[in-house]
């Protein structure tokens, strides 16, 4: 896990090189027939990389997106029309029945179908129209690092193009080199606070909401330490409840319009006695009981969920070895998504 994690910098800078043609082309058709409804269809860490794309068509594109629920299609053959249909598929095997019978299905119904997939020889890219591969490598590690990145980078290359955002698109090709740098930070002191630990919040917002998610699964799967994610809105709500003295919360802001909001919710936080660990791109150190964790600024502030999320895998892959387990083969899992 440790090694694949490292390597998502490279992979992301082979996946803009090798897939410029296709994305260009997958771009110019998407704005020709201007599809009224897109929808997501993933599993696991898919889903996460999917929620994020999802984000980035919605503010960038002015587009409704929807989450599928698969079972509307595997168990219920619902008699939903593929019609102004954009349908894309994440996945790392790209083996899962749950994903391939509604591609499958919407494609024959008229949808435009896209998998976004590390194996490309895969029967959910045969089940689709296009294929866009994120050309991760083999993956040894259960837990998905270098293939998450390498989606949530496809989403971005993708949208860019879509949008035809040039600045975006430019800044994407300094994404790899954040990422290495991100990958150096050292997050230890926060080792000892949660060796311990069997519960923990993740919180963010906007489009730190998706890695948030990513973070609690990783949490959850290599530490087993049961981890939710919410949005730092919808924390004031029910979950605070949950709060009390020394109670664990992991706070990612990226830079954006929900960052100051965050920065203060983990001010609140503290001051209502949880263990506060921040990671806040670009916002000064404060001297007020809550932990800082470094971060790489990235190139654009959409691109600081992946500077995040590569500096926290190198750290909840320690922290999983420091209690008692091993990341690289949890328990009860296996590599099918």
């Amino acid at each position: 896990m440790a090694r694949e994690a490292r390597e998502s910098g490279d992979v992301v800078a082979q996946l803009l090189t090798r897939n410029a043609a296709s994305v260009h082309m997958l771009a110019a058709s998407l704005r020709t027939q201007n599809p009224q409804h897109i929808v997501t269809i993933a599993r696991g860490s898919s889903d996460h990389a999917a929620s994020f794309f999802a984000y980035l068509v919605m503010t960038q594109l002015g587009r409704w997106v929807t989450s599928l629920p698969m079972s509307v299609f595997t168990l219920e053959n619902a008699p939903l029309t593929g019609a102004n249909v954009a349908a894309f598929a994440f996945s790392q095997s790209g083996r899962s029945p749950d994903l391939i019978v509604p591609t499958q299905t919407l494609r024959a119904r008229g949808a435009t179908t896209v998998a976004i997939v590390n194996v490309e020889d895969s029967p959910l890219a045969a089940a689709a129209e296009v294929c866009i591969p994120v050309h991760a490598g083999v993956e040894h590690s259960v837990a998905a690092t270098k293939s998450f990145m390498a989606q949530l980078a496809a989403g971005l290359h993708i949208v860019s193009e879509w949008s035809e955002d040039n600045a975006l698109a430019t800044v994407l090709h300094a994404l790899p080199a954040a990422l290495n740098a991100a990958a150096q930070h050292d997050w230890s002191h926060a080792m000892a606070p949660l060796q311990s630990v069997e519960r923990l919040l993740v919180l963010s917002r906007g489009a730190g909401l998706a890695v948030a998610q990513e973070a609690a699964l990783k949490l959850k799967e290599t530490c087993g330490i049961q981890a939710e994610a919410f949005s730092g809105a919808e924390v004031k709500h029910g979950p605070m409840a949950l709060i009390d003295e020394g109670y664990p919360l992991l706070i990612f802001a990226p830079r954006g319009a929900a960052q100051a909001e965050l920065v203060a919710l983990a001010d609140a936080m503290h001051a209502w006695g949880a263990h506060v660990f921040l990671a806040a791109p670009g916002v000064e150190p404060a001297s007020n009981g809550v932990t800082r964790l470094a971060t790489t600024p990235a190139p654009h502030p959409l691109l600081d969920a992946l500077t995040i999320t590569q500096s926290f895998y190198g750290f909840v892959e320690a922290l999983a070895r420091a209690r008692g387990r091993d990341p690289d083969q949890p328990r009860h899992l296996s590599k099918v998504t």
